[in-house]
């Protein structure tokens, strides 16, 4: 398994016709999994991630100048951000991977998306945030049964404390661009657009 770097993989679906890659009968992220590195869809985690409405700006479009303006409202996903994307996918593929715990830093929005897939999927998750991140953030996690972490300082305080928390209870470091597969799951948005 490749740990500690982002896999960047690129696709020329000009040739193989993207079409016939989509199932489309899934409507989530998931409709595009012939695409994604998941061997068994049995381990996909998933809580009807992606999916959400791309909506025209006409005013602001109009305003600007532009000849195109375009919105994707990833606040409709299950978590309210588009970070269930790429924590879907990365639950996904530590479940596939046999990993029971995983650990991340955060200011927010990720804590609480990897809180929900981990509780989806069985999985141990602790969240490592500053003291002083909104309630409501914290209240998001625990409510998933994550283990809370605060840390006084900032969110590189954070990511100090996982990489000594990951080192000595092994678990699994979800943090942005250390997770290899969070990328993927996020970058979805890209072929609904092309595709709609």
């Amino acid at each position: 398994m490749c740990t500690g770097n982002p896999i960047i993989a690129k696709y020329d679906l000009r040739s193989s016709k993207p079409k016939r890659v989509i199932d489309k009968k899934e409507n989530s992220m998931w409709r595009y999994g012939s695409l994604l590195p998941l061997a068994n869809q049995k381990n996909r985690v998933t809580l009807g991630e992606g999916w959400t409405p791309i909506l025209p700006l006409n005013k602001i479009k109009q305003k600007t100048g532009l000849e195109w303006l375009m919105m994707k409202d990833e606040s409709l996903n299950p978590t309210g951000s588009f970070k269930a994307r790429g924590l879907s996918m990365a639950v996904s593929m530590a479940k596939e991977l046999g990993i029971n715990s995983c650990i991340i830093p955060t200011a927010g929005n990720a804590g609480g998306a990897m809180s929900a897939y981990c509780a989806r999927a069985g999985m141990k998750a602790v969240v490592v945030m500053p003291r002083h991140t909104p309630n409501a953030f914290k209240k998001e996690c625990q409510y998933y049964g994550a283990e809370l972490i605060e840390v006084d300082g900032l969110i590189s305080d954070c990511a100090k404390k996982v990489r000594e928390i990951a080192a000595s209870k092994g678990c699994f470091d979800m943090s942005t661009m250390k997770e290899p597969y969070r990328l993927e799951g996020k970058r979805l948005w890209v072929m609904k657009l092309l595709n709609s």
